[in-house]
């Protein structure tokens, strides 16, 4: 007699399709549990898999709320080089700000590459603020104290406001770009190459220099905090510390290149620290 078989048999489904009014079959399929239950898991897998396809690399990842699109992308990218832009013209000038303020006191400017120098290498030494007013005050005082018994004409032109003082023209011309305080600080007079550009009042040569965007720059310091500064010159006819008289010839014009649009004279007037606009006290 045989043994039974204790071994359990897999249980087999069959899935059919059959007539309602005649009972045929129409089609039927025979599966097993594991069958069905790896069946359902590749179908879940092939559904994941193709979702994830389609969003990944198909346009309908844009429809998908809070996604970027490629508007929105491009948005990003232009407003992060408008702040770079912004950034590097506020650093412009800073720089030109202190380079003034440097030129004014007699100091040595501030230049691009060594800046770009003393970044890579170590961080530049801040000049203590206090000391530099105290110096300049007891300059001041020592000044005064010599002065206090002599009547001259530069010291009764030096009380003179600017309105009172009687400017030479710079270079006969138009002005072709006006003054604004905050966004263009000088004037650009139009004036053919080659224009003699004469020093507007009596003064001394306190900064010489040349810059690929500006050319040669000549600033004259004025008796009453006046500060004159003279760009896109071709070349320069004093040197810095030279006495200059009202009228007389200090750089020659340049003609336009790639960085300048036409002939023209960069011109800057500084009173008392702050810029000014030459318009209302030289006649051009």
């Amino acid at each position: 007699m045989d043994k039974p078989d204790k071994r359990k048999k897999s249980r087999a489904f069959r899935l059919a399709l059959v007539d309602a009014i005649s009972h045929e079959r129409i089609w039927s399929f025979r599966y097993t549990r594991t069958a069905m239950i790896i069946a359902i898991i590749s179908a879940v897998l092939l559904i994941v898999v193709g979702v994830f396809s389609l969003v990944a690399f198909t346009p309908v990842r844009s429809f998908i709320p809070g996604y970027p699109g490629a508007i929105s992308r491009r948005q990003a990218v232009q407003n992060a080089l408008r702040i770079d832009s912004l950034e590097t013209r506020i650093m412009q000038w800073e720089l030109y700000a202190e380079n003034l303020r440097r030129v004014v006191s007699g100091a040595e400017p501030i230049r691009m590459d060594s800046l770009i120098l003393n970044s890579r290498t170590s961080t530049r030494e801040e000049v203590d603020a206090r000391y530099l007013a105290l110096r300049d005050s007891l300059l001041r005082a020592d000044v005064e104290q010599e002065e206090q018994f002599g009547i001259t004409a530069s010291s009764l032109r030096k009380n003179l406001p600017i309105e009172a003082l009687s400017f030479f023209t710079p270079v006969k011309g138009v002005v072709s770009a006006s003054f604004d305080r905050a966004l263009h600080p000088w004037i650009d007079v139009t004036a053919p190459a080659g224009s003699m550009v004469m020093s507007v009042l009596d003064g001394t040569v306190v900064y010489t220099g040349w810059e690929e965007e500006d050319g040669y720059i000549l600033a004259i310091q004025h008796s009453g905090d006046i500060l004159s500064i003279y760009k896109h010159n071709e070349k320069l006819l004093h040197k810095a510390g030279e006495a200059i008289k009202a009228g007389t010839p200090v750089g020659v014009l340049a003609a336009s290149s790639s960085l300048t649009k036409g002939d023209h004279l960069h011109f800057e007037l500084w009173y008392e620290g702050a810029a000014v606009d030459p318009v209302q006290y030289i006649k051009f």
